[in-house]
């Protein structure tokens, strides 16, 4: 097992998850304890991101995957180390990155930071969202073209799919709209 420096019971971890190959950039930050499994991080991520955890996902930390062993999906031959049963202080350190994947098909790919160890405040419930920016992609949108094909609709009201995106996306969609309080309500709903 890996010496995790800097990481003790007890801590809590501040990490930055970006939304790869998106632009402008999708990100948030998130302060999770330290001893969190994989599975649960995996909870919050969604929340935080706004995810609705309809597909699997995996975690890619050094040359090793995380998630739920599934025998017909093994990436590189090998099958996936239980997520339930690993913590992020056991497996990574300040300073080092990682890579979160959702959902297969659409290949959404985030790189989780360490960023800093905190000392748990009183009265703080973790974990918690405390920044980030723009909107997620919405669920099943198609990766990174179909997102850009998404926006592109959106934003012009004469585009033949304009309509039919909008009310595929629930009605409206701003790319640039972020609620940190939305965000936190969404994880107080999944951790509690």
């Amino acid at each position: 097992m890996k010496q995790t420096a800097g990481m003790r019971e007890g801590d809590i971890a501040q990490i930055k998850v970006g939304l790869q190959d998106v632009e402008p950039a999708i990100w948030r930050r998130l302060e999770v304890p330290a001893e969190i499994k994989l599975a649960r991080l995996h909870v919050a991520l969604q929340g935080a991101m706004g995810w609705q955890d309809y597909h699997l996902h995996a975690f890619r930390i050094g040359d090793v995957e995380y998630g739920l062993p599934d025998p017909d999906y093994e990436p590189m031959g090998v099958p996936l180390k239980d997520d339930r049963r690993a913590t992020l202080r056991s497996l990574v350190s300040v300073g080092e990155s990682f890579v979160y994947e959702c959902d297969f098909g659409d290949g959404w790919e985030h790189e989780i930071l360490v960023e800093a160890v905190l000392a748990p405040r009183p009265r703080t419930r973790y974990p918690r969202v405390v920044g980030g920016a723009r909107a997620c992609p919405p669920e099943d949108v198609g990766g990174t073209p179909g997102y850009e094909g998404f926006l592109e609709a959106v934003a012009d009201p004469r585009h033949a799919e304009h309509d039919s995106m909008l009310e595929w996306a629930g009605g409206s969609f701003d790319p640039e709209a972020f609620d940190i309080d939305a965000a936190n309500r969404e994880l107080d709903i999944r951790f509690r």
